[in-house]
């Protein structure tokens, strides 16, 4: 399916950082770059990256654009990343297996959004017009196969625009309304700044009613396969991740204005939007089987959503 480019302008995910409360767990020895990007897949690292800001660290942060993780990944400039899913599927097929993934860190957090009540099922996009971010990402993989296994065709029945980023959406809809899919916080932001702006249809809800085992995966964590080679410290640094996820799951209002300091939505929106952004962290056998099952749907709608064929198991960081 030609339509689906492996570049992503944006990623309509929330980049918040999670904040580890009580003590820490002990940190990696070896230095370790952390590459992250701003949206969802971010959320959890928010803790982790505040604790280890302003004092001497082994463990450094870098909040960049997709355009940007790529090559930074590919070159070792950074030895993980928390980056969406399917890039990543991408990345291990385009590097001859480099990249490995060690976590699942976000799970489904997109919405079809309205100014009006017009939409109540997925029937009612078909004839409409739905302003999108993220061409050939997972986003619009994911709706493409919903409005497919609901008898709707993608590129007859329905016309997707795309804006580069979540911004343009929001100033699209203030400006003249309509039909947007949005991923959290940006849901949240939205809703707080365009007037009858509400959340129409919850996308993982519509997936998880079309049968398929697993559900949405959105972000994951990985590593280049050569620093997991020469290091001990992974599971040091997943215990940090586990508990910023954590600490930022159940300190929403804590959490917040760390994700603001980022510049991913104000702290009042970002609270109300984290307890909607799926932030986890799940690894070994339990991220190996959400990640096949998800990849296999991808593999049926978009094969080249996910690099043109099925990852093999090296792809997985299972000790």
């Amino acid at each position: 399916m030609k339509r689906f480019s492996i570049y992503f302008t944006s990623i309509l995910l929330a980049l918040a950082l999670c904040a580890c409360g009580g003590a820490s767990p002990a940190g990696p020895k070896e230095t370790v770059r952390i590459g992250a990007l701003k949206g969802a897949t971010t959320i959890g690292l928010v803790k982790y990256m505040d604790d280890e800001a302003g004092k001497a660290s082994n463990v450094s942060f870098q909040v960049v654009t997709t355009d940007e993780i790529v090559p930074m990944l590919i070159r070792g400039e950074v030895d993980m990343a928390a980056i969406p899913s399917n890039l990543a599927a991408i990345l291990y097929h385009n590097t001859n297996g480099a990249i490995r993934v060690v976590a699942v860190n976000t799970l489904g957090l997109t919405y079809i959004v309205e100014t009006g009540e017009e939409i109540q099922s997925i029937e009612d996009l078909r004839g409409k017009t739905v302003i999108a971010t993220g061409k050939g990402a997972a986003p619009e993989i994911t709706l493409r196969h919903i409005l497919t296994q609901n008898g709707i065709d993608p590129d007859r029945d329905v016309t997707l625009e795309f804006r580069s980023e979540p911004g343009e959406i929001v100033a699209w809809l203030k400006q003249s309304g309509g039909v947007a899919m949005l991923q959290q916080p940006f849901v949240t932001t939205a809703m707080g700044s365009v007037e009858g702006l509400r959340e129409a249809i919850d996308l993982t809800a519509e997936w998880d009613k079309l049968g398929a085992p697993g559900t949405l995966v959105i972000g994951v964590f990985v590593a280049r396969a050569d620093f997991l080679e020469r290091t001990e410290d992974v599971s040091a640094v997943l215990a940090r991740y586990r508990a910023s996820v954590e600490w930022v799951n159940a300190h929403p209002a804590e959490a917040a204005p760390l994700v603001e300091e980022l510049g991913i939505a104000p702290a009042g929106a970002a609270e109300r939007a984290i307890p909607k952004c799926n932030v986890t962290f799940i690894e070994g056998a339990g991220m190996k089987q959400l990640l096949e099952t998800y990849y296999s749907v991808l593999f049926e709608a978009a094969p080249e959503s996910i690099g043109g064929e099925l990852p093999g198991d090296s792809l997985y960081y299972v000790p």
